[in-house]
């Protein structure tokens, strides 16, 4: 038996990356399971990837409370309830300095990390409180800690979207306290993916996109570890943890990162795989 059989999940952001990593292991946690993201054609080739019965992929922009909306119903429909709710959708801006930084690509964070995670929240809030049962899980990563290296430079956006969305995954637990739901809080932890590795910067930046670049040797994961996490606070495991938090690179696998980055580097065994 599986530690998710019976549950449906629906999952922002899936085409790849850790969203698609979630998907594949709540599939084989016995899971149903839609798959969301900007565009079909990408859904369609992840969701042949996943080959499964118990997959379905809709097109959301999650910048838009009315294309959540229908991705709630259509998922709905199509599997009949929803169990778990995970708000996973991310975008970044240009790696630089905020003045260097189109006013409308430092927005991109804003629309679909903040204005995403409220639009599934507030889309999957009234069912599950008719029910007494849910649970939604939000994603943090740079930017939602306090420490001073969190502070994000040249990706100010994508830190202050991910603080917000720790500051509304909290304050959501608190309004909902003892409704029967859990809001929850995953840290993924960093991960390559087509938007920590893109190579988008303003001018001048080089040095320090070449800095962050040996950050994501050291401190890189891969997605599989986030997965695990999301299949515990799926499961029956965060009954009645409501606000709780948890993240995929706590202290103690920082520091074997770091200590071990060294020989993996000598062995040449980082993983360097775009996710």
């Amino acid at each position: 038996m599986g530690k998710l059989d019976g549950k449906v999940a629906v999952i922002t952001g899936a085409s790849r990356g850790i969203g698609k990593a979630i998907a594949k292991q709540f599939l084989g946690e016995g899971a149903k399971v839609v798959l969301s993201a900007r565009y079909q054609a990408t859904l369609d080739k992840a969701v042949a990837e996943l080959a499964s019965p118990n997959i379905a992929g809709f097109a959301c922009d999650v910048s838009s409370y009315d294309s959540v909306t229908k991705l709630f119903e259509q998922s709905l429909k199509r599997f009949g309830k929803i169990d778990v709710w995970i708000n996973n959708a991310g975008a970044a801006e240009p790696f630089g300095r905020i003045i260097d930084t189109p006013v409308e690509a430092w927005y991109a964070p804003i629309e679909t990390n903040i204005k995403g995670t409220y639009h599934g929240c507030r889309a999957v809030l009234p069912y599950f409180l008719e029910r007494r049962s849910g649970k939604i899980i939000n994603l943090a990563g740079a930017g939602s800690g306090t420490a001073k290296f969190d502070n994000t430079a040249n990706i100010s956006g994508y830190g202050a979207s991910k603080a917000a969305i720790r500051r509304l995954t909290f304050a959501l637990a608190d309004e909902y306290k003892n409704s029967g739901l859990e809001i929850l809080l995953l840290n993924p932890g960093l991960v390559r993916t087509a938007m920590t590795a893109s190579d988008e910067q303003t001018a001048g930046m080089g040095k320090r996109k070449a800095s962050f670049e040996i950050i994501q040797d050291i401190f890189g994961q891969s997605p599989q570890v986030a997965a695990h996490l999301a299949v515990k606070l799926a499961s029956n495991w965060s009954d009645g943890k409501n606000g709780h938090y948890i993240s995929a690179i706590s202290r103690w696998r920082s520091n074997w990162l770091l200590l071990s980055y060294p020989f993996r580097k000598l062995s040449g065994t980082i993983d360097r795989t775009v996710y």
